[in-house]
């Protein structure tokens, strides 16, 4: 949108994920990438992946809805992973 039409982008607001739903599964680890993993239910049918060897502690996304194949857990990692700044370890902002 342009402001020509009376729109405008709005900013992206982060929204914390849900506290993993431990009675909905056990968590498991899965390696992409050379990194590692926690798959966890996230109790909304999503799955939380933390990022268990990024460098920054606690850091990871949520995707829904959950899937079953390692191969689409993957591509989500991948993708997640393509938006890392390496600098910063972070989602970059551009």
């Amino acid at each position: 949108m342009s402001s020509s039409d009376g729109g405008h982008w709005a900013p992206f607001v982060a929204v914390p994920a849900a506290a993993p739903d431990r009675a909905a599964g056990p968590a498991r680890q899965l390696a992409c990438e050379g990194e590692t993993f926690q798959l966890l239910p996230d109790g909304r049918g999503g799955t939380h992946y933390a990022w268990l060897t990024g460098p920054n502690a606690g850091y990871g996304f949520t995707a829904s809805p959950t899937v079953d194949d390692d191969e689409q857990h993957r591509a989500s990692i991948r993708s997640f992973l393509s938006m890392i700044d390496p600098r910063t370890g972070y989602v970059a902002d551009d």
